[in-house]
């Protein structure tokens, strides 16, 4: 199964990560530039125990590859996983802005039947 995760900080690199050993195709996607640059040169942003080994297999296996072009990662993706930011606001609600603009930039780039799975932390 062909995978996009979109967000590559805790939730999603490691669902990633996970989903890529588990012998699927997952390509991460991030806006942050620097960020996408680090991951493929193997370089892991986030402190988890086992993850830069289990993010190098994975991308050495040709299952795990990072971008930054959101568009072609959803138009191939099989099902989608929306894993952006969701930090608070004043008021102590969860601020959505992120998931409302992934959602919005998966619409424009369906092109037939696609799961969406939401896995931020709302």
């Amino acid at each position: 199964m062909r995978i996009c995760v979109v967000g590559s900080g805790y939730v999603g690199l490691v669902t990633g990560a996970c989903l890529a050993d588990f012998g699927m195709q997952v390509t991460g996607v991030d806006k942050d530039e620097s960020k996408i640059d680090a991951l493929n040169q193997g370089r892991i942003p986030i402190y988890e125990p086992g993850l830069g080994g289990l993010v190098r297999k994975n991308m050495d296996a040709g299952r795990l590859r990072f971008t930054t072009e959101l568009g072609p990662a959803i138009e191939e993706a099989q099902a989608i996983f929306i894993a952006v930011g969701t930090p608070s606001r004043p008021d102590g609600a969860a601020d959505l802005t992120a998931v409302h603009q992934v959602a919005k930039s998966i619409g424009e780039h369906l092109n037939g039947y696609k799961v969406i799975v939401t896995k931020s932390t709302v």
